[in-house]
């Protein structure tokens, strides 16, 4: 096919993909900022401005997760729309192939993976923690750590003098920042030591630091301390593990945390299929190409372009079904990792390659 109208199949493509795309961006964030403006609409100082700016940090990572679903779409309709104006017809004559016709669409879907994982995650990724920050300002809180309860983060721990109970209301940087601390000591015969109140605690090599902290210590009155040392034997590694999940761990940073996860001893599945379904991203973006193709190639005026469309919306939706359950049982370390990420990629690539092979060679 000459290059001329390969660049004209793969404009088309890429032009249906960027609106389609710009058009979930802006419904996805139209949505969320009405439901943050309901979430703060009790906060005095809270204005429009900063719930929409900490909304539009927020929404690149939502949207990330339905990229395939774009490209499935996006690939369909520009099919269905050379297919309807019989540039489809025009390229049989000539002697062009559907494999001709797909190409450049599968090229433009394997660049497109390829930013969404090496630029547009670490982006959405930063965007996101920046969100929590904004909506910390906000709400005069910060947002809790995935999996804590409505009474906060609880933690237990062991230090030089004995083992402490730390509870925290507020998470950030993945755990190493906690806010709104109270921690119960206790010595080495689990007798009851002190309680320490304190504003916020950063985690450092083998230690707390906690500002602004106020100790109820028994037989004393209460002493305030602008800080207070408190051992632990918790490390960075371990407490990252505890509170961040993959999701908020940007691409490039995914080696390091797992690394840093087995020499501390810790699982490292959950980051390693993060890291996983990354690298197949641009692989399963263009198997929704060959998907869409396997449902899209077939000639508008035979009809039934509705069934055809249907059939492709629900072929993406059975891969993410498949891709969701695959997680469930890496995260559960039921099967390998590499296994789960790439097994619906496998599928659904070597699914959409038959059927386009027999649509178009029998």
């Amino acid at each position: 096919m000459s290059s001329t109208l390969a660049r004209y199949f793969g404009a088309r493509f890429l032009v249906t993909f960027s609106a389609i795309f710009a058009g979930v961006f802006g419904l996805v964030m139209l949505v969320d900022y009405l439901e943050m403006m309901r979430r703060h609409a009790d906060v005095p100082h809270a204005s429009a401005l900063m719930i929409a700016k900490a909304s539009l940090y927020r929404v690149p990572q939502i949207v990330e997760r339905i990229l395939p679903f774009a490209v499935l779409i996006a690939a369909m309709s520009s099919f269905l729309n050379l297919s309807r104006r019989l540039e489809f017809v025009i390229a049989r004559s000539a002697g062009m192939s559907a494999w001709q016709f797909t190409a450049p669409a599968l090229m433009a879907a394997l660049a497109v993976g390829a930013i969404a994982t090496g630029v547009y995650n670490p982006v959405a990724a930063l965007l996101a923690e920046q969100s929590k920050r904004m909506e910390a300002e906000i709400t005069g809180r910060s947002l809790l750590a995935p999996g804590s309860t409505s009474t906060g983060i609880w933690l237990r721990q062991r230090g030089a003098d004995g083992h402490s109970i730390m509870n925290a209301t507020t998470s950030r940087e993945q755990g190493l920042l906690l806010g709104m601390v109270t921690i119960f000591a206790f010595d080495q015969s689990n007798r009851f030591v002190e309680r320490i109140e304190a504003k916020a605690a950063r985690h450092e090599t083998g230690q707390w630091r906690l500002e602004h902290a106020r100790v109820f210590a028994l037989g004393a009155p209460p002493a305030d301390r602008v800080t207070y040392l408190l051992s632990t034997n918790l490390t960075a590694e371990q407490v990252q593990e505890t509170f961040s999940t993959p999701e908020t761990v940007p691409f490039w940073q995914l080696p390091e945390y797992i690394v840093r996860a087995e020499n501390a001893g810790l699982s490292a599945a959950a980051f390693q299929l993060q890291y996983q379904k990354l690298l197949s991203r641009p692989f399963l973006l263009a198997t929704m190409v060959l998907l869409a193709a396997a449902f899209s190639l077939r000639f508008f005026r035979f009809g039934g372009v509705q069934k055809m469309v249907l059939g492709g919306v629900a072929t993406g939706f059975l891969i993410y079904v498949g891709s969701k359950l695959t997680d469930d049982l890496s995260k559960a370390e039921l099967i390998n990792p590499i296994i789960a990420a790439w097994m619906p990629t496998a599928v659904g690539g070597l699914g959409g390659f038959l059927a386009l092979l027999y649509l178009e060679d029998g």
